[in-house]
């Protein structure tokens, strides 16, 4: 009981810990994005642009009050909705409200839930095909040490560390998907969801994923090839086989769960850094998911509410996978609730 209620205090403790994280993370986005040297409210205004016009977009965009009083807003929003006015009539985005974006007319919350399961079911697939991929060579790799499979290994690790995501995704578009027809090229792009129409899914985004997976999927096998050799060679392994244990048992239940321990925190933060590093394969396949939302708010609009969305998504789902990462890593080793 006193072990449960430990792990219980350990858990509600990085809950406040990453809770708080999150707010102040929020709040130096606002601080950085107000030292930026330009001024958002002229970028919007068309080439006949007055100073009344330029003072306009400012009241529209909540620029005109300090940045303290801009994020208090944004943060009630999130959790009461907020009014915005266009053209003098009020529109309520309801909560959670991430802003209002004027060039499109929409509430950021609506633009950005129709960008996000894109860039969430991509960086999923990608993340369980290069964690099962990479977690298995790395095994075999070293099960395997200095013998045909292992050198097949290191050859794919050197082709996927070496190739760029651009020139792979050109490669896998031009050689495999057109090349043997295995994909409609006028179906690249398309969103299916994956619980109602998975078969239609896996045929868009299969290929997106294994793009994406294969430096990763490269970088695991040589990092999984490492750990399990040297936890092969402590001690408790040699008297697990003193004691005439099997090689499947010892590998499953003791030179496993101590290798892939650290693979745990990179394939978290990995994971979360896709989220928003997803762009060029997004681009390479025309998936319009949230990469490729925010290079467009940049280079083309400049966006303002969905730079500070998407750049707010991204740095929350680093803090949650970080989260995620900790108390998984407790419950495969307690001695980190001790810390």
């Amino acid at each position: 009981v006193s072990q449960s209620r430990y792990t219980s205090r350990y858990v509600a403790g990085r809950l406040l810990y990453t809770a708080v994280l999150l707010a102040i993370v929020s709040l130096t986005i606002f601080f950085i994005f107000d030292l930026i040297p330009v001024d958002p409210a002229r970028l919007i205004c068309p080439k006949q642009c007055t100073p009344s016009l330029v003072e306009a977009n400012r009241q529209r965009l909540g620029l005109d009050v300090s940045v303290i009083e801009q994020w208090w807003r944004f943060m009630i929003g999130l959790f009461a909705g907020r009014t915005f006015s266009e053209g003098g009539i009020p529109i309520f985005c309801p909560a959670p409200s991430l802003g209002y974006s004027f060039p499109r007319h929409e509430c950021v919350t609506n633009i950005v839930g129709q960008a996000f399961p894109i860039t969430l079911s991509l960086a999923l697939g990608a993340f369980i095909l290069w964690l099962s991929v990479g977690v298995s060579l790395g095994v075999v790799s070293a099960r395997k040490k200095g013998k045909f499979a292992d050198r097949a290994a290191s050859v794919f690790v050197l082709v996927g560390t070496s190739l760029p995501t651009f020139i792979s995704g050109i490669l896998v578009v031009l050689f495999i998907v057109l090349q043997f027809n295995l994909v409609n090229p006028l179906d690249l792009g398309k969103w299916h969801n994956p619980f109602t129409d998975p078969l239609g899914w896996l045929n868009t985004f299969f290929f997106p994923c294994a793009t994406l997976a294969l430096a990763y999927a490269a970088t695991y096998t040589r990092f999984t090839r490492s750990n399990v050799i040297e936890t092969s060679c402590e001690d408790y392994i040699r008297t697990a086989r003193a004691k005439g244990l099997s090689e499947k048992v010892i590998l499953r239940k003791h030179t496993l769960r101590a290798a892939l321990a650290p693979i745990i925190t990179i394939a978290g933060l990995d994971f979360a850094g896709l989220l928003g590093g997803a762009v060029i394969t997004e681009g390479i396949f025309g998936l319009d998911g949230l990469g490729r939302l925010s290079i467009k708010a940049v280079t083309q609009t400049y966006d303002l509410p969905i730079i500070v969305a998407t750049t707010l998504i991204a740095s929350a789902f680093v803090l949650i996978m970080n989260l995620i990462v900790d108390i998984t890593y407790a419950y495969i080793d307690p001695r980190v609730r001790t810390l």
